[in-house]
């Protein structure tokens, strides 16, 4: 690898600074995708209330309830690379119009899902929905990442992060007051075929219904176009995956949502436990909110926090502090697992902006191919939640725990070591309304 440089960090707006320039507003522009990442964490965390809604009414392993999550973040496995070649192509704007008319395709999916009652079915209208997402994330997360100075760009990112945390705190208190209301105990296997099954087609309409609303009010909106300036230093043969610290950002992201996901998916279950609250799963699921809750939270205090201190050092004093939590809560009982538990969802609160933050620093013109990569390593939402199923079938609930240890003991030492550049610094990307 080439010795680190220093000519440009994150791909950035022009100086405003400059001879002869204004100092660009874009204020209204980061205003508007508040509403999408507010919708990409309300539809993936309606998940955490699929999961024993749908483990109950088929008659479930954990195994088999974790596809849920299999086809969901499968979904940016497959369409994440993609996703950034199709957002070259047309634009950030573009790409968010597409994301949510797929996305709302995949909501309207349900209804049909439901009504013939196959669990496959439902497995692919998921998958049509994550889509929808995974287009959203390529196009969004860049956007925001590039529209200010590049000092700020992960407090940006954060900032805007935690309007998707307030979607995934809303998405369980809601979801579990309109679906898990319907589902009797966890343990009652025998009245599963009783469960009323339409009582996601309401909800999912719905949530249709507003993407496609949303896709026409952002068709209106005057967005920035992204311009990449040619650099006569780089080197034009490089692609975004030989750039290691992208490639360790990948892992990065596959390793958080990986760890986050296995957590808020199993939270419900967890609480059921009689050693540890024996909760029925309506109040289980309330629950959860906190857990995302405390992602909103970190979100906006990171957002302040991280213009103060080193974005890597923070990114690893939160991993480690997850760690030590995840193994207070599994090797403690009652009240102190249930919190010491939902607490860690505090602790992934800046995670995500600052690992991609980190990832694209440096990728000037690579910056939509690197966002299609980092999505791709989003697939960890699918794979960790699955060995965590199959660890927890195989052993118990509290060992498959040791997974997300596992993720977040990674994350810990790429904010210390692996998020470094070591190539060529491309030209940085200047935002102009066209």
């Amino acid at each position: 690898m080439a010795a680190p440089v220093t000519s440009a960090p994150l791909p950035a707006a022009a100086s405003p600074n400059a001879p002869g320039t204004e100092t660009p507003n874009y204020t209204p522009a980061l205003a508007s995708l508040t509403v999408l990442f507010f919708m990409m964490g309300f539809i993936t965390c309606l998940n955490d209330i699929l999961i024993p809604y749908l483990k109950a009414i088929f008659s479930l392993s954990y195994t088999q309830a974790n596809l849920i999550n299999l086809c969901f973040f499968g979904a940016y496995f497959v369409m994440g690379i993609p996703a950034g070649r199709l957002v070259q192509r047309i634009g950030y704007k573009g790409g968010m119009l597409a994301g949510f008319l797929i996305a709302a395709l995949g909501a309207f999916l349900f209804y049909p899902a439901a009504d013939s009652r196959s669990y496959g079915l439902f497995l692919g209208a998921l998958f049509v929905l994550a889509t929808g997402v995974v287009l959203l994330q390529v196009a969004g997360n860049p956007y925001v990442a590039i529209l200010g100075p590049a000092p700020s760009a992960p407090a940006r990112l954060t900032l805007t992060q935690a309007f998707n945390s307030l979607g995934t705190t809303v998405a369980p208190l809601l979801g579990s007051a309109l679906i898990l209301k319907h589902l009797p105990d966890l343990d009652t296997a025998a009245s599963a075929a009783a469960i009323d099954v339409k009582a996601v087609q309401t909800p999912y309409l719905a949530i249709g219904a507003v993407l496609v609303l949303i896709s026409l009010l952002l068709a209106l909106l005057r967005l920035p176009k992204i311009t990449h300036a040619e650099s006569a230093t780089e080197d034009l043969s490089r692609r975004a995956y030989h750039y290691r610290h992208l490639v360790f950002g990948v892992l990065g992201i596959f390793a958080y949502v990986g760890g986050e996901v296995a957590i808020g998916s199993h939270i419900v279950s967890y609480l059921h436990l009689p050693d540890v609250m024996n909760l029925t799963p309506k109040v289980a699921g309330d629950k959860v909110a906190w857990y995302w809750g405390g992602a909103m939270v970190g979100r906006f205090l990171g957002a302040y926090l991280l213009n103060k201190f080193n974005p890597g050092r923070l990114l690893a004093g939160n991993a480690l502090g997850a760690v030590a939590l995840v193994l207070l809560s599994v090797s403690s009982t009652g009240a102190l697992a249930m919190w010491s538990l939902l607490a860690v969802g505090l602790m992934n609160s800046i995670m995500f902006a600052t690992i991609f933050t980190l990832a694209v620093r440096d990728l000037g013109r690579h910056t939509e191919e690197a966002s299609g990569l980092l999505n791709v390593g989003i697939v960890g939402g699918a794979i960790i939640p699955l060995l965590f199923g199959m660890v927890a079938d195989g052993s118990s609930l509290r060992w498959a725990f040791v997974l997300p240890v596992l993720c977040y003991a990674y994350i810990v030492w790429y904010g210390l070591k692996g998020h470094r550049p070591a190539a060529v610094a491309p030209a940085p990307a200047v935002p102009v309304f066209t």
